[in-house]
């Protein structure tokens, strides 16, 4: 017991899940048939977190995300706000072309390091790609798991999916572009310095399933420090000095991880399975480090507390399905299909996922829409996509953006994330089903 209570919080909640689904499960409130059905879903799901997850840890201690962040820093040429517009394309773009799991891995690192590069607090670049990698996942199949499920559902393809949600996606991204420059970039917001930098330096935990210390441990002061020397004044003006060219120490190992995730985002256009073109892009960075330095490969690299809260958090949600959510969606979704039927179903869409998660949310939503209903079930998939921004169980991609923050020793408190993401949820998802009405 003692032990236990020594694992960080996050640590004891991935075990507790686990071992309540484990429960429910013997005890018979989870039927075996239900539990292996949820298990099969979820088994390449589990295989894509934990070989992208050990890519990106590779990935940036072959220092790819420092020169990535310096380029994009020197495209800015200096101006926050267009730095700020870099950001916001960087991020939707990911999203949008290669999937919002994708931007959380892979994305987050660059916008890091990129604090570090420019003199501003971290904070403002990593809600920057939490808050896009969810609010940019409705144009396309491929942006988001239960977009594929969504367009299987209402027969559209990715250009018809395109056709549909083009306007949310734009309302989308607007509104969140307004909440991140108000909430975290603008001046007196973003100062690298200064007195309210929302972040908190991350220790390792006694026993951690998941220890703190990573590839951007290390790199955690310079980035809470705005790296002085390359900044004046930042966060008190409207300009920062563009930093030198970042020159990798190993160019053999940044070559390689380099085109290794290369060829992860080109497999993923190519339409292979997220888990093949993570697992075969992770084993070329592993064996780039096993010839070039074998001691950074660590059992630490692999996500243990993902690979324990996952299974546990599908158990306890298919219990819940099982045991009456089904009905309860049916009942708060109705069978209206106009605006208000719309709003409802988008509400109780970003509700729920905020409670427990999007994608078996959605899953559970999808059974509780009438068939006919093809608007009402995209005003569903607009909540369970946008509106999965208040808790850090949300979304997939929220958990997986938290580990990378977590190993790179940045916090956002949880009372702010929570605060600016309600506001964001809200009026995120209010503008997109207004935009997907206006263009029916």
């Amino acid at each position: 017991m003692r032990v236990f209570l020594r694992l960080h919080v996050l640590d004891r909640v991935a075990i507790g899940l686990l071992v309540v689904g484990l429960l429910c499960l013997a005890t018979g409130l989870l039927p075996t048939a239900s539990a292996g059905d949820a298990m099969t879903r979820i088994a390449p799901l589990l295989a894509f977190l934990g070989t992208v997850i050990v890519l990106a840890e590779l990935t940036s201690k072959a220092e790819v995300f420092d020169v990535v962040a310096a380029r994009v820093a020197r495209a800015g040429r200096g101006s926050y706000a267009a730095l700020f517009l870099l950001c916001v394309a960087f991020a939707s773009v990911t999203t949008i072309a290669l999937n919002l799991d994708t931007t959380a891995v892979l994305l987050t690192p660059v916008m890091l390091a990129l604090a570090s590069r420019v003199g501003i607090a971290a904070v403002p670049l990593a809600m920057t790609t939490v808050w896009l990698a969810n609010t940019a996942s409705l144009l396309l199949p491929v942006s988001n798991l239960t977009n594929l499920l969504a367009a299987d559902r209402v027969a559209l393809s990715p250009l018809g999916l395109a056709s549909r949600m083009w306007a949310p996606q734009l309302a989308a991204i607007a509104v969140t572009m307004v909440c991140l420059w108000l909430f975290y970039w603008r001046r007196g917001k973003r100062d690298g310095a200064g007195a309210d930098t929302g972040i908190e330096r991350a220790l390792p935990e006694p026993g951690a399933l998941a220890p703190a210390a990573g590839p951007g441990a290390a790199r955690a002061d310079a980035v809470r420090a705005g790296d002085a020397g390359d900044v004046r004044g930042a966060g008190n003006t409207d300009r920062y000095r563009p930093p030198e060219v970042h020159r990798p120490a190993d160019p053999v190992l940044f070559r390689a991880c380099g085109l290794a995730c290369a060829g992860f985002l080109i497999a993923i256009l190519a339409d292979v399975e997220l888990w093949v073109a993570s697992a075969t892009a992770a084993a070329v960075a592993v064996a780039a480090f096993a010839v070039r330095r074998r001691s950074a490969l660590r059992l630490s690299l692999v996500p243990w507390r993902l690979l324990v809260m996952v299974p546990g958090m599908f158990l306890v949600v298919e219990t819940v399905n099982v045991n009456g959510l089904h009905d309860l969606l049916a009942s708060a979704v109705g069978h209206d299909g106009g605006l208000p039927g719309l709003f409802r179903a988008a509400a109780v869409g970003g509700g729920l996922s905020n409670v427990l998660n999007n994608l078996p949310v959605y899953l559970a939503g999808e059974a509780a829409v009438p068939v006919g209903n093809h608007d009402q079930l995209l005003a569903l998939l607009i909540g369970t996509n946008v509106g999965p921004v208040v808790t850090p169980w949300a979304s997939l991609a929220t958990l997986l953006w938290y580990e990378r923050c977590h190993a790179y020793g940045v916090r956002v408190p949880v009372a702010r994330l929570m605060g600016t993401g309600a506001v964001l949820a809200v009026a995120a998802v209010l503008a997109s089903v207004v935009a997907l009405t206006l263009t029916a």
